[in-house]
């Protein structure tokens, strides 16, 4: 091991509580936004929008409404990432502002819209936990594999959430399929034998020598979510799991043909504010 690297941190299953895991999961994405805007960049595109590694695109799906409808909305995105959503969602002519625990994915953001010449999009560093917006500011807000799987009080992001949109809005937001807690996180024939209980909420921590969380991700069932959705002051919608589809031959973590072709990999929960 080289005297900078770093050992590997441990894997486990244990409780997490609200501020570990904001703490270890902004230090995480932090540390590993470059790699990953490497190696999903192509896949994510500059200003497309995806809902997750099936490569489930918000112009087929119009999960949010039709595009033309989409004009003059202002749009929360949480989680963003490197704002390929909020980017697709200014092209259509609505008013994003991209939101991340994460400054130095907001940096790619800076970057993609410095390298196309492009209007810098509203970035805001923040916790989806204690969105720093006034009541009924957004008309619509998504998170695409955002916020939702790594905290651990989902409810309390929802309640966020709510208070943000304006009466009648709309927040989408995909996670990973619950489903696919209780099988190896694994994209090859491995991946496809059932490992543990589904039932098991326990949190999965990566933490260091010293039993401090550097990552951390929390699993809620079906039944979880859509409760977490109603205690949240949401109305469920639609609950979409998307289809592997012919096109898609690409591996993303435990996601793959394979797998997708076998078992749900994404779950996406549609939801109106009444």
């Amino acid at each position: 091991m080289q005297e900078h690297e770093l050992p590997e941190p441990e894997a486990t299953r244990r409780a997490s509580g609200v501020a570990e895991s904001s703490r270890a999961n902004r230090g995480w994405w932090d540390r590993n936004a470059d790699e990953y805007q490497v190696e999903h960049g192509t896949f994510l595109g500059d200003d497309r929008f995806v809902w997750g590694p099936e490569g489930l695109d918000e112009v087929q799906a119009e999960l949010l409404g039709p595009a033309e409808d989409l004009k003059g909305r202002d749009v929360l995105e949480i989680g963003a990432g490197a704002a390929q959503c909020s980017r697709w969602l200014a092209a259509q002519g609505a008013r994003p502002v991209a939101l991340d625990l994460s400054h130095r994915q907001l940096q790619h953001a800076l970057r993609i819209d410095d390298l196309n010449s492009s209007a810098p999009l509203p970035l805001v560093q923040a916790d989806a936990g204690a969105l720093p917006f006034a009541d009924g500011s957004f008309d619509l807000a998504c998170s695409a594999y955002g916020a939702l799987p790594f905290v651990a009080d989902p409810v309390l992001v929802l309640r966020e959430v709510r208070r943000v949109l304006r009466p009648g809005g709309r927040f989408v937001f995909s996670v990973t399929h619950p489903m696919r807690w209780a099988f190896p996180d694994e994209p090859g024939p491995e991946g496809l034998s059932v490992a543990a209980s589904y039932f098991d909420r326990t949190p999965y921590v990566e933490q260091d020598e010293q039993g401090n969380a550097v990552y951390v991700e929390h699993h809620r069932t079906v039944g979880d979510r859509v409760r977490d959705v109603v205690a949240g002051g949401f109305r469920l919608v639609d609950l979409v799991e998307p289809e592997w589809p012919e096109w898609n031959t690409q591996e993303w973590g435990g996601w793959s043909p394979l797998r997708g072709s076998l078992i749900p990999g994404t779950a996406i929960f549609v939801c109106e504010r009444d």
